[in-house]
């Protein structure tokens, strides 16, 4: 509904001491090899980073919550379609540059005024592709309304493009002080811009300005911020060296686009922009185990990942205990969703919007699957491995479209959620598990991270559906509901071990980055 969680880049730091969590310079592989300052690097990063997505969970919400109430279904609706092509061009608009700045093996400087150069390049002319194609994108969604929202939206793929290497090189050096800076910033005046905007009568224009308007916020400040502001500049060997990595990456982040976004052009065509409104509502609170869990994780997990490139057995050892962690809150999260689904939407948003509810039944599962394959997908990129994305990608597209199709023809907005979760649960996370063969993970390595959550997750779920029935759909329902759910999980899904280590875990938001025994 939506204004993008805050959150959109990083930057490297300059150094004090040792022990300073601030100390990536802008070499930041100066420190190759140190654990011990890895991990304050990567607790310092995940710190802020942790913060500024709680601040996030608490008022993202809120936020959709008042523009829901005044906006209706179909303004969302509108909204969406525009939604549709800029999140499809800001998947390919630096043609792969930023990642491949974030993981550059050498000094930033290198690379970063020819990256400055591909990135902006790029976004204009993709941004110039948009404008041109607008109208057709929204009649083929049946919204031609949506024209004058995508071409103004639409801007925000220069914007982004503009504040690429900045944002990679906060990234690469865990600054996520600095990027909290600026992404709260843009946020707080982007929703003093809708909020004014929607109360005024703008309707979906309200939504696309206030995003415009928080981007550029964010993106002048992330300039400001970073020590790192290059100019345009070409380097042929370099440009091909970024290109190498990046375009395959581009690929697999257009197919990331295609198989999140497909959903919405398969409503917004089958079924109209009342029911793609509804859609995008359930959606959006199916996403919030990825916006909690991987909107902060991910920002560091590249760069701390690649320092493990060259040892699988290490990246092994940490990449099984960091999932073991996420598995057991992404689970939680998603049942809660599913098993709350009615009452949370009643309560919450209103009756006009219950449409929405049987929907987010189906995806929240979706959410949680994207969580852990997200994850994998990030082992992949920080090791430099991004053709079998590409196929990954390409792979789970192929299998969506039908069964979308079939979804939205057999039971409406429903059955599309039910045939994403399908595909998503039933196929992609065994094939994303598997790929991960050739550096020493094996499925039965992620099976095991994953079976007690899941076996938690059955009888929490169980337990919630049926205090739900008892108390009926409205706030005691929800409340009730919500702590029976978390006590049953936390007796099933976790051993005491993990509950007794919780608090400490979470008061010293300790992230092991260094492989067992070392």
């Amino acid at each position: 509904m939506t204004i993008d969680d805050p959150g959109t880049g990083a930057s490297p730091s300059e150094s004090s001491g040792p022990g300073d969590p601030r100390r990536a310079t802008a070499d930041p592989d100066l420190d190759e090899g140190h654990d011990s300052a890895l991990g304050d690097q990567v607790r310092s990063g995940l710190r802020w980073s942790f913060v500024s997505t709680v601040l996030g969970r608490i008022l993202n919400p809120l936020l959709g919550i008042v523009l829901a109430r005044i906006l209706t279904p179909e303004d969302f609706g509108v909204f969406a379609v525009a939604l549709v092509a800029l999140n499809a061009l800001i998947s390919i608009n630096d043609l792969g540059v930023t990642l491949a700045v974030v993981r550059w093996p050498g000094k930033v400087d290198e690379v970063a005024r020819t990256a400055t150069s591909v990135a902006i390049a790029g976004s204009v002319l993709f941004y110039a592709a948009c404008f041109v194609s607008a109208p057709w994108v929204a009649s083929a969604l049946n919204s031609p309304d949506a024209t004058g929202v995508l071409r103004l939206l639409a801007l925000g793929v220069i914007i982004d493009g503009a504040g690429s290497v900045p944002l990679a090189f906060i990234t690469r050096s865990f600054r996520q002080d600095q990027r909290m800076v600026a992404d709260w910033s843009g946020f707080l005046v982007s929703a003093g811009v809708t909020i004014g905007l929607a109360a005024a009568g703008f309707g979906a224009w309200s939504l696309a300005w206030g995003r415009i308007v928080g981007n550029l916020v964010n993106t002048s400040l992330l300039y400001r911020l970073s020590p790192l502001r290059p100019r345009p500049g070409w380097d042929r060997d370099r440009a091909r060296e970024l290109l190498r990595f990046g375009l395959p990456l581009t690929g697999s982040s257009f197919l990331v686009f295609a198989m999140l976004n497909v959903d919405y052009v398969v409503v917004g065509h089958e079924l109209g922009t009342v029911a793609l409104g509804i859609y995008l509502l359930a959606f959006n609170l199916s996403s919030f185990p990825v916006n909690v869990l991987s909107t902060s994780i991910r920002r560091v997990l590249v760069p701390a990942f690649a320092r493990f490139q060259h040892d699988h057995a290490a990246l092994r050892d940490v990449f099984l205990r960091w999932m073991h962690h996420l598995a057991l809150l992404t689970v939680l999260l998603c049942t809660l969703l599913a098993a709350l689904a009615y009452p949370t939407i009643l309560f919450v948003y209103g009756t006009k919007w219950r449409g929405a509810a049987p929907v987010l039944v189906s995806l929240a599962l979706l959410g949680g699957t994207r969580v852990l394959i997200e994850f994998i997908y990030d082992v992949f990129v920080a090791v430099g491995h991004s053709r079998p994305l590409l196929w990954l990608q390409g792979l789970w597209v192929v299998l969506l479209v039908p069964a979308l199709t079939a979804g939205a023809r057999l039971d409406g907005v429903r059955g599309v959620g039910f045939a994403h979760a399908v595909v998503a649960v039933g196929i992609m996370l065994p094939v994303f598990s598997r790929a991960l063969h050739p550096i020493g993970i094996s499925m039965v390595d992620v099976g095991r991270q994953l079976a007690r959550p899941l076996l938690g997750a059955a009888a929490a779920g169980t337990a919630g559906v049926l205090t739900v029935h008892v108390l009926g759909e409205g706030f005691a329902g929800l409340a009730v509901g919500g702590l029976v759910i978390v006590a049953v999980y936390a007796a099933v899904g976790a051993s005491p071990a993990e509950l007794r280590s919780l608090p400490e875990l979470v008061r010293r938001r300790r992230v092991e980055v260094a492989p067992a025994g070392e």
